[in-house]
């Protein structure tokens, strides 16, 4: 078994611990009324759209997320929050110094004897969640599950259905599609992203995201008889009989849409060990993007 596939599977225990921890870091996303940036790079990335969307429709204040390279310099906030497993990323790094003495930091990483510890403000450790493999899930999804729960949003109904995500044969004949787009609302928007990310990186397959109103305004030209539409959440009326009215697989997310990210990782090894790929090791790709910047 790859390491990817064991952390996975460690998902829902991973959750509950987070959920335990989220008591213990009251202003982790600042107070009502302040205005907060989430930023991460690649996964971390996807994480911080949909956090910054709960909690902005939560009515905790303007949240925004951003790449943490694409940050808008001449914006202020109360307080930057950076997710980053390794501690390490050079543009998360660079844009906590720059943020030093002006905005409250706040990082949350896996590591916490890394140059992170130093470059924010505050620091919340999860490294119980730290992964071996390139490829992230667990910590990622900690990470989001410590922040939903802070937002006080019910957790226990995602944790059984990542349970399920596990347990359940993937939908038939959805492993020999040759391409998929992963549907989101919302917060899932960004669960979608991580989905599609998750099947590039580990199996080298050809697949996009969107938000669900979006795909009837150009991408469903690519449906046919050999691709898949995977929606995480409640679809927009009349769109899967759009999309199988093409020919094209429509999946329809009836788990919380975390619990289908982990169905999603699940078909990204699925399709990697069919292709003789090691989902550890991704094509290109290391567990932490360190540039030189000289």
């Amino acid at each position: 078994m790859s390491h990817v596939e064991t952390e996975l599977s460690s998902q829902p225990e991973c959750w509950e611990r987070s959920v335990e921890l989220s008591t213990e870091h009251r202003h982790l996303l600042g107070a009502p009324g302040e205005r907060l940036a989430v930023v991460g790079c690649g996964t971390s990335y996807f994480m911080a759209q949909a956090v910054a969307c709960l909690r902005e429709a939560a009515g905790l204040g303007e949240t925004d997320a951003f790449a943490a390279s694409e940050f808008p310099a001449g914006r202020r906030y109360d307080r930057v929050i950076a997710l980053t497993r390794s501690g390490t990323t050079t543009e998360v790094l660079e844009l906590l110094a720059h943020l030093r003495g002006s905005t409250r930091t706040t990082a949350i990483t896996a590591d916490p004897d890394t140059p992170v510890k130093d470059a924010a403000d505050d620091l919340v450790v999860l490294a119980f969640a730290d992964e071996k493999s390139v490829v992230q899930t667990r910590f990622a999804t900690t990470a989001f599950t410590l922040l939903r729960a802070h937002l006080g949003l019910p957790t226990r109904k995602a944790i059984a259905d990542a349970r399920t995500a596990l347990a359940e044969p993937l939908p038939e004949g959805l492993a020999e599609c040759t391409q998929i787009t992963f549907l989101g609302r919302g917060w899932s928007n960004g669960l979608a992203q991580e989905a599609a990310l998750k099947m590039r990186e580990a199996s080298l397959s050809w697949t996009e995201a969107y938000p669900a109103m979006e795909y009837r305004h150009g991408p469903i030209s690519i449906s046919t008889v050999n691709t898949a539409t995977w929606m995480f959440g409640s679809a927009p009326v009349g769109l899967a009989e759009q999309v199988e009215a093409t020919g094209a697989r429509w999946i329809e997310g009836r788990l919380d849409p975390l619990a289908e990210l982990v169905r999603a990782q699940r078909l990204a090894v699925t399709v990697a060990a069919a292709r003789g790929l090691d989902p550890d090791r991704p094509r290109h790709l290391t567990r932490s993007v360190v540039l030189t910047t000289s």
